[in-house]
């Protein structure tokens, strides 16, 4: 008996030892480690630099979408992207008459598959400069560089740049922006 217990609590140690050692190497967005084998919704909920986001995504129903098995690249604008928009924008947004408009906007930010930066930078290279990403609600990023900065251009001539890349999760990655890029 007192061998099962000593091999039980051996097992809860070395368990509690793994989540520690895998916490400090999971890399963290907004004060929080992102797991790699958790899904995008499982992660940045936890991110405090992304709750405008996950409410966004919320009001628009998204998240069993960024639960579901992707695999999705997610470009993850911060609280204060959010702020630098046009005083009223989010509020309105999120209002449930405009559903259709915020599931556009959030749907802007994802494309299909896992890209990651090392993808991103590839296919810019190869395009003599810029990369044309198509995003899921049908509309174009245009990828660039500045410096080793990914700068992503929206259709309507805004900019963000990439200010965390390559945060990987079980369903996609996710790069975490400066500024709300809009259809």
């Amino acid at each position: 008996m007192k061998l099962m217990l000593k091999a039980a609590t051996a097992a809860v140690l070395f368990a509690t030892a793994g989540a520690a050692i895998a916490a400090d190497t999971a890399p963290i967005v907004g004060g929080a480690p992102m797991y790699p084998n958790k899904t995008i919704a499982e992660n940045a909920v936890n991110s405090k630099d992304h709750t405008t986001l996950i409410a966004a995504v919320s009001a628009a129903g998204l998240v069993d979408a960024l639960k579901g098995p992707g695999p999705l690249t997610v470009f993850a604008p911060v609280n204060a992207a959010f702020a630098k928009l046009p005083a009223g924008t989010v509020e309105t947004l999120l209002k449930p008459e405009n559903k259709g408009a915020l599931t556009g906007v959030l749907t802007y930010h994802v494309v299909p598959g896992r890209v990651t930066a090392a993808d991103l930078v590839g296919k810019i290279k190869a395009g003599g400069g810029k990369a044309v990403v198509k995003t899921l609600n049908g509309g174009t990023l245009t990828a660039t560089l500045m410096g080793d900065t990914v700068m992503l251009t929206d259709q309507k001539g805004g900019m963000a740049h990439v200010t965390q890349a390559d945060v990987m999760q079980s369903n996609g990655v996710i790069h975490v922006i400066d500024a709300v890029v809009l259809p």
